[in-house]
């Protein structure tokens, strides 16, 4: 038997009961084309993809954040209803009450 809990709360649900809500999200980078101009077609191609090639050495170095992930969260109903009203949390941010020092 399956056991689901709440991702938000830690709320423990029932399987296949009502009040189970499913939030699927897909994160991904965005691409805006850009237009051609006349100092891309003149510009030396060469250079560009040494520096490309160069960039992407030490890049590989580094932590790179995945270009796309998709992520799926259970919830109780309670929490279902918070999300709803403020999928990206801009209202719990704004609560932090910092101390005048």
């Amino acid at each position: 038997m399956m056991h689901f809990s709440c991702d938000l709360c830690g709320k423990q649900m029932a399987p296949g009961a009502r009040g189970r809500y499913v939030i699927k999200m897909e994160v991904f980078a965005a691409h805006d084309p850009t237009e051609l101009t006349e100092e891309d077609l003149d510009a030396d191609h060469l250079d560009e993809i040494s520096q490309v090639l160069a960039d992407d050495e030490t890049a590989a170095e580094e932590e790179i954040a995945p270009a796309y992930k998709k992520l799926r969260y259970d919830v109780c109903p309670t929490c279902h209803k918070k999300f709803l009203s403020d999928p990206l949390g801009r209202e719990a941010a704004n609560k932090f009450d910092f101390s005048e020092n």
